[in-house]
């Protein structure tokens, strides 16, 4: 099973991510901005595209890892990542469920105030490139195809997690750290997320 966690920059996927994964069994995050990032890496200035997205080739890698990762391992594939292209959704997305892959897409949804609110306490001010994609994301997203839609608005993640796995027939296991400590687990997931 994958459960791809589509959303807005800073609305939360990647503390959604590492949240499911300590509370199932048997689960891997397939992180594809590692593709993004080993694509700027390989491929020359002159070709290399703003958006690593907008390059086939991560779309390709993205489906196929994918598709590889599903066939060699049993367990749940949890994927954090923002696709607000209904083109490159259908080629990874899409093409994964025409591949006879069960997929449980959530995109994760709240205002335009409070993401930038979360945005500002990860480090991304209103001019960062995450800031200035947030309108377009948030229009996107609220598609039909994008659904199924997860209102993340004064929800903790633990609350948001626990709905994603009832969707996907999923059992949790309890939280793995106290609620007095969840501030400092989210603080390493971002630390460990922080792209220099």
């Amino acid at each position: 099973m994958i459960i791809w966690l589509n959303g807005a920059f800073g609305i939360g996927k990647t503390q959604t991510a590492f949240e499911l994964h300590s509370r199932i069994s048997d689960s891997f995050i397939f992180d594809p901005e590692q593709i993004g990032f080993f694509l700027r890496k390989i491929v020359p200035s002159e070709i290399y595209v703003g958006d690593f997205q907008n390059h086939q080739i991560w779309r390709e890698y993205t489906h196929q890892g994918l598709q590889y990762v599903a066939e060699n391992f049993a367990g749940t594939i949890i994927v954090p990542m923002t696709v607000t292209d209904p083109l490159y959704y259908d080629q990874t997305v899409g093409a994964l469920r025409r591949g006879g892959l069960q997929v449980h897409h959530f995109t994760l949804l709240a205002s335009r105030e409070t993401v930038l609110r979360r945005l500002r306490r990860r480090g991304d001010g209103s001019n960062s490139w995450n800031a200035h994609q947030l309108d377009r994301c948030l229009k996107l997203l609220l598609d039909e195809k994008f659904a199924v839609h997860l209102n993340t608005e004064e929800k903790t993640i633990e609350a948001v997690a626990e709905e994603i796995a009832h969707h996907a027939g999923l059992e949790l296991k309890p939280p793995t750290w106290h609620p007095i400590l969840r501030p400092l687990k989210r603080l390493v997931v971002q630390i460990r997320h922080i792209r220099l």
